[in-house]
């Protein structure tokens, strides 16, 4: 796996945070979609749902975290996990997983998909209320004073 550096002081691949994930794994997956990103073509890679991939034999298991547990469209991303895994070479069979001992946060999200979602800090860690504004303001016409 190739890194490109260091965000939050976690290790970045080149299309995410993918510590326990294959190449031929973060490949296959890296065009499966939430739907509420597909639109920005951000990935469940770019998202950093992926948190393993681990192959015995022709036996795959994937693990999961999701950026909510109330996320309606969870089995949607479960059955398409499964199915681009079990269609690559040496694959007989996928189990994919949810898991619910580590909370997915905005960290896990690529500097590519960050950048795309726009997460902006809280505003009072912004100092500077009309800077802040002006510099999150710059090209999008769309927010507004409040």
């Amino acid at each position: 796996m190739k890194f490109r550096g260091y965000r939050y002081g976690l290790c970045w691949s080149t299309i995410g945070f993918m510590p326990g994930v294959p190449q031929w794994a973060e490949d296959a997956l890296s065009e499966v979609y939430d739907p509420c990103c597909r639109e920005k073509g951000i990935s469940v890679v770019d998202m950093g749902l992926v948190r393993s991939v681990r192959q015995t034999g022709g036996q795959v298991r994937v693990e999961l975290l999701l950026t909510s547990g109330w996320c309606p469209f969870a089995a949607r991303v479960l059955t398409e996990v499964q199915q681009r895994i079990e269609a690559q070479p040496g694959v007989d069979r996928a189990e994919v997983d949810i898991v619910w001992d580590e909370a997915w946060t905005t960290d896990r999200l690529s500097e590519r998909a960050a950048r795309l979602l726009r997460f902006l800090p809280p505003p009072a860690q912004a100092g500077d209320r009309d800077a802040y504004l002006a510099a999150h303001r710059a090209g999008r016409g769309d927010l507004h004073d409040r």
